[in-house]
């Protein structure tokens, strides 16, 4: 399992300790450090589309008119911190955001 994010987002380090207490096996990749290549963002947005877009973070409200009305990937690929996170590859299967649900379904056997 590999989780993307950054490491001081808080919600990232909670994910990433629960699912070490669940047992899971989880490499934690820094998106700043090692950045998303242009297959692997595009794969993204082909799984979430706009939903990759946190339009509330501070990256996202610096970004010009002219770069929050391009495409997620232009967005992504300018500024990896404008992406929702944590997110989660689990194989084949991709997971955004963190909450109960997620947590239950990605903790579960």
């Amino acid at each position: 399992m590999i989780l993307y994010g950054i490491p001081t987002c808080d919600t990232c380090k909670k994910a990433i300790r629960t699912l070490e207490a669940a047992g899971r096996d989880v490499t934690f990749r820094d998106i700043r450090k090692d950045p998303l290549s242009e297959a692997e963002i595009q794969e993204i947005v082909t799984e979430f589309g706009e939903r990759a877009i946190n339009k509330q973070s501070t990256s996202y409200r610096a970004f010009s008119d002219f770069l929050k009305a391009s495409e997620p990937e232009a967005q992504i690929a300018a500024q990896p911190t404008v992406m929702k996170r944590p997110l989660i590859r689990d194989g084949v299967s991709w997971t955004i955001g963190w909450d109960e649900a997620i947590e239950s379904r990605l903790t579960a056997g």
